[in-house]
């Protein structure tokens, strides 16, 4: 328990970084939707977009003069932010160790090295649940003035979930990254980098329908905010396809962990 309330501490300064950029985004996105709420004229500057373009960010899917609309284009930037804060999280938090020359005080103590990766994993999972929470409530707060209807209530809940999910995918994928990478320095970096691959491959599976399979690849692609807005659910096979790759990254991550030799 020292170890999950010391990596809680060490990463508060992170969480709240976090916090406010998603704070400044939602502020910023609601006030653009001050020009768009109960206007259908102001759509009419979206005709000169590329369509290509507009179906790549879902414009097309929603009504954006309304607020369930509105957010539903701004789902992509949620999921995208909470996705490389948690496989920052995830990477950093094992491989701070080694970079900051601590890794031999966590050696010593009267633990096994599956329950530092454990102390710590948790840790990360509390700031991925405390960043949902976060986003939820400022959202809820931001759109207080258009009093929003049930049904928007309702699709935020779902969105917050999908978040979630997301949240805890590349979260696996970091942590499995910070425990196995010998060049721990970049390990970030390289969590980074599989975020916007990932999210580049949900964006060509909507450019040309012989490219559909790929949506797989992208865990951006499970929970479309299209279609989640259709079908007011998660997807069950999405949600399995998730969980079966937490548990392998996180499997793979304590084996590897457990054998690799660490750099004091």
């Amino acid at each position: 328990m020292a170890i999950f309330f010391r990596e809680l501490k060490a990463n508060l300064k992170s969480l709240l970084i976090w916090s406010a950029i998603i704070a400044a985004l939602i502020m910023t996105a609601v006030g653009k939707f001050a020009a768009f709420a109960g206007n259908p004229e102001t759509l009419k500057i979206l005709d000169s977009m590329p369509p290509a373009l507009l179906d790549a960010l879902s414009m097309r899917a929603f009504n954006l003069t309304t607020l369930s609309g509105f957010y539903g284009v701004m789902f992509i930037y949620f999921g995208l932010m909470g996705a490389i804060a948690a496989a920052m999280w995830g990477s950093d938090i094992i491989s701070k160790e080694e970079r900051d020359k601590t890794v031999e005080f966590s050696l010593v103590l009267p633990v096994s090295r599956n329950q530092i990766v454990t102390a710590k994993a948790l840790a990360a999972l509390v700031n991925c649940i405390a960043l949902v929470l976060i986003t939820w409530a400022i959202s809820l707060v931001a759109v207080r003035s258009y009093n929003p209807d049930p049904a928007f209530h309702r699709f935020l809940a779902l969105e917050m979930q999908a978040m979630l999910v997301i949240e805890l995918i590349f979260l696996a994928i970091g942590l499995l990254l910070g425990c196995s990478m010998k060049r721990y320095k970049v390990s970030g970096s390289v969590a980074v980098g599989i975020i916007l691959g990932t999210y580049f491959l949900s964006i060509a599976s909507t450019l040309d329908e012989r490219l559909d399979f790929i949506k797989y690849l992208s865990p951006f692609k499970y929970f479309d905010a299209s279609e989640l807005f259709r079908s007011g659910k998660l997807e069950v096979s999405y949600l399995l396809l998730s969980a079966g790759i937490i548990v392998i990254c996180l499997v793979a991550a304590y084996q590897l962990y457990r054998r690799r030799d660490l750099y004091i």
